[in-house]
């Protein structure tokens, strides 16, 4: 419908460009957008705004001028085009227009709301990112959510995408891990010792210089091999850290491609950054550097005084690794907000020393999530996990499952609506903001949450068995005027995606959905939907129910949340 109406403004501009007045100046880009009033018609643009100063006449007047000749425009799909004050063009699309809607939305079930745009293109999406030898902080959990959030819209989108995860498995944490590991006499096995050990390491290399030396000294060691002792307790420590970030993956639904580690990552970083100096880098007491106050930016040391690579090195053999195992036309990453002025220096220094990389890079940052409490850091021992955050939601969710279930709750339905209340509460947001987490405020069912959107789908399903127990079939005629604005926004649902693409902005998606819930449950509480006395309302009515159904499913399932069929 976006692309109609865009279209037809652009014709209708390139006819009065036969005008001597209209003909001075090229065509802008159109803007059409939804009011915020559906009474203002289905989309309203701004053009004759945009085009007052180039023409010299008020907008209320050029609207008038375009309108008069839109109208001449063979365009069945719309009824009517409107001039308001002071100068918007509202379209009103045919009732028959989104009817047709509801019946694509059934027949293509799934894929509704899909689009080519990036057919043919490969995409890398790079996120999550945690390290063994430390807890799964809060932060990946985030940056999970948002990068399984961005897969899935661009893969629903055309694109072929490379999910990838990036983990330091080298460098200071995993020196502090090790030592804290044989200072307490714990063994590497036990995967809530290893988080132990790293905290008491980390804490002791702040305060005490002997124990910084020592660390030092571990954390060479690991980058050189050259302690097998040592090594054998790396090995099992990173074995089994990796092994638990896998078992929260599954709870997440999240399934990587493509792992990447710092271990192979620093010598090809190093390897680059020591054959650019003098061009690119340079020596700066000792140290290697890239100067991006050149740039406007800020210098970084990519190599320290004590010949060691720091992330920036890694970050640019990161890269090379990953266009060299799945060339992509497009690398998103997802960062710490915090982090923004640090990779904006990483990606300048390598654009410069690989030129193909310029314009392929995309980085999508994320806010902190805040309890009472305040800000969570990973650097300290008082930390809450993601994974904790996880186990407290399935206690909540199960407390509030239990309260209403005739019988036993399934954990996976547990699972499901613990996991949803996380993720909407980050996704429903802009993704570099910082959110504040009440777990009683995301898992509630009433409320703008996750689990309120399971509840209306598992709602709709139980619309759906109710009908076929009373054999009605859905029908498409016999249009309900109730149910108007639910099949306009239905008829949003693919323009909805396609910004959220363009945008990298899952909160789009996120938002579109608590519209389409609350007005779905507000007809469902005014109307009968499945009434045995009137069959042919009923059949259009559950037709409502089942695009509405479906739409959520697609939608949820973009944010990377499932939908129980019964809650």
């Amino acid at each position: 419908m976006k692309q109609i109406i865009e279209q037809l403004i652009v014709d209708g501009i390139t006819k009065l460009q036969n005008d001597s007045v209209w003909s001075k100046f090229v065509v802008p880009d159109v803007v059409v957008e939804r009011p915020k009033e559906y009474s203002h018609g289905d989309w309203t643009t701004n053009i004759a705004f945009i085009l007052a100063k180039e023409l010299k006449k008020s907008p209320f007047d050029i609207a008038q001028e375009l309108v008069s000749v839109l109208d001449n425009f063979d365009t069945p799909q719309l009824s009517n085009i409107e001039v308001a004050q002071p100068g918007y063009i509202n379209f009103i699309f045919d009732r028959s227009v989104f009817t047709q809607e509801l019946k694509n939305i059934v027949d293509n079930r799934d894929k509704y709301g899909s689009n080519d745009k990036l057919k043919g293109k490969v995409v890398t999406i790079e996120y999550t990112q945690p390290n063994p030898f430390k807890p799964f902080h809060i932060g990946h959990l985030m940056s999970n959510t948002i990068g399984e959030s961005l897969s899935r819209i661009i893969a629903f989108s055309g694109a072929k995408v490379v999910r990838a995860n990036y983990q330091g498995d080298v460098g200071p944490h995993v020196a502090k891990a090790l030592w804290g590991l044989n200072k307490l006499n714990f063994e590497p096995t036990d995967i809530n010792k290893i988080g132990e050990a790293y905290a008491y390491g980390h804490a002791a290399s702040e305060d005490d210089e002997n124990a910084k030396k020592e660390i030092n000294v571990i954390n060479a060691a690991v980058y050189a091999k050259s302690d097998s002792e040592l090594m054998k307790i790396y090995e099992i420590g990173r074995t089994k850290t990796l092994e638990r970030f896998e078992e929260i993956y599954e709870i997440l639904g999240t399934k990587f491609d493509q792992y990447y580690f710092e271990s192979e990552t620093w010598q090809i970083g190093e390897k680059i950054v020591r054959e650019h100096i003098g061009d690119i880098f340079e020596e700066s007491d000792g140290a290697i550097i890239f100067d991006g106050e050149k740039y406007g930016l800020h210098k970084r040391v990519f190599i320290t005084a004590e010949g060691l690579p720091t992330y920036e090195a890694k970050e640019l053999g990161l890269a090379m690794l990953k266009k060299k195992r799945s060339p992509s036309d497009i690398y998103v990453i997802t960062t710490a907000v915090e982090q923004e002025e640090y990779f904006k220096v990483v990606q300048k220094a390598l654009e410069l020393v690989d030129p193909s990389f310029v314009g392929k890079i995309r980085h999508v940052s994320h806010g902190m999530m805040q309890l009472a409490s305040g800000k969570m850091s990973s650097r300290s021992g008082n930390v809450i996990t993601g994974e904790s955050l996880i186990e407290d939601a399935q206690k909540v969710a199960m407390e509030k499952m239990s309260e209403r279930a005739k019988d036993d709750v399934v954990q996976d339905t547990i699972n499901a609506i613990a996991v949803a209340g996380i993720k909407f509460s980050i996704l429903k947001q802009h993704a570099g903001k910082n959110i504040v987490y009440d777990a009683d405020i995301a898992l509630s069912f009433d409320g703008d949450s996750g689990p309120y959107l399971q509840y209306t789908y598992a709602r709709c399903q139980s619309v759906k068995t109710k009908a076929k127990e009373n054999n009605i079939e859905i029908s498409f005629e016999n249009a309900c005027n109730q149910s108007v604005n639910i099949e306009k926004i239905l008829a949003q649902f693919g323009d909805t995606v396609e910004r959220a693409e363009k945008e990298y902005a899952p909160h789009h998606i996120a938002n579109y959905l608590l519209e389409l819930a609350h007005t779905y449950n507000s007809y469902y509480s005014k109307n009968k939907i499945v009434d045995t006395n009137n069959p042919e309302r009923s059949a259009y009515r559950t037709a409502v129910t089942v695009a509405v159904a479906q739409v959520i499913k697609n939608g949820t399932s973009l944010l990377g949340i499932r939908t129980p069929e019964q809650m």
